[in-house]
């Protein structure tokens, strides 16, 4: 069963394409990556299937029910966290959590989280750091147990700790039977946590994945010094690439496994390496060329 089919969606403002014919579907227990760099229509696309802004044409189904016309009765199913978390600024989180609990006539698991989080739910929302904001934004998004989460950036402002707690969270989430829908710019958070992804550039969906594939097309950046001469035709192979000659060493980019290129390396005196990942925006370019 699929909880979330977009198909054909389009949203301009003005001349700009936002969307451009978006399509993608998200199966049940699933948590579905949507990544692309900053201002590639993640955002867009999350706002028209909340029903916060009308697309041009295209269809969003959600649970089986037209995302527009059945846009209150989704938004009792669904919890939302936006990448833009704005709440109430004189409200402590004790204060978020009690009427969203007073709403919904019932309790919640909001003390857990915030004590798996490390978040003081006694201080003011305008007097919260960044990450802590984020944290709070977390609770309110997950403390009724959804059916559905659509998170935007839900771990922008976090440390690495605890954007492995926010993981480790989710996939509790998922395992009693929760989909979990999550927009990111960072390829190295959606391979951790998502077993499939859409990627989308300049509106458009330029591939749907599972995690696997696309982490076989990760790429490096290796910076290699050398101690005396080298042959530069003997870092010309398949899978690597010369990006750049400095006056002693190479900058190579490198596809899939490194090992080819260690094996090489070991014929030669190495005064320093560095190798690091590609950024997400080169791995769009050099694997999603449109």
């Amino acid at each position: 069963m699929n909880v979330i089919e977009v198909k054909n969606l389009k949203k301009h403002f003005g001349k700009t394409k936002a969307l451009d014919g978006v399509s993608f579907s998200i199966k049940k227990g699933e948590i579905f990556g949507f990544l692309g760099p900053n201002g590639a229509g993640k955002t867009t696309a999350i706002r028209c299937m909340m029903d916060f802004i009308h697309p041009n044409s295209g269809q969003i189904k959600i649970l089986g029910l037209d995302s527009h016309l059945n846009s209150r009765e989704l938004k009792e199913k669904i919890s939302y966290l936006s990448g833009d978390n704005r709440l109430y600024d004189n409200w402590t989180g004790f204060e978020h959590i009690k009427f969203l609990e007073d709403i919904r006539g019932k309790k919640s698991i909001a003390l857990e989280l915030a004590k798996k989080l490390g978040l003081n739910l006694r201080m003011k929302f305008k007097n919260l750091s960044s990450g802590n904001k984020q944290k709070l934004g977390l609770v309110l998004a997950l403390m009724f147990e959804p059916e559905l989460v659509i998170l935007d950036e839900p771990t922008v402002g976090l440390d690495p700790l605890l954007q492995n707690v926010v993981y480790d969270i989710l996939k509790d989430f998922q395992a009693k039977g929760s989909t979990i829908f999550m927009s990111s710019h960072n390829l190295a958070e959606v391979e951790h946590v998502c077993s499939r992804a859409a990627v989308i550039k300049a509106g458009k969906i330029i591939a749907v994945e599972d995690i696997e594939k696309l982490r076989g097309k990760r790429m490096h950046l290796a910076t290699i010094i050398f101690i005396g001469k080298y042959k530069k035709n003997d870092f010309i192979f398949d899978g690597v690439e010369v990006r750049k000659e400095l006056p002693d060493g190479l900058v190579l980019n490198i596809k899939g496994e490194i090992n080819p290129l260690i094996q090489k390396l070991s014929k030669y005196k190495i005064k320093d390496l560095e190798v690091t990942h590609a950024s997400l925006e080169e791995v769009f370019l050099e694997f999603y060329k449109s």
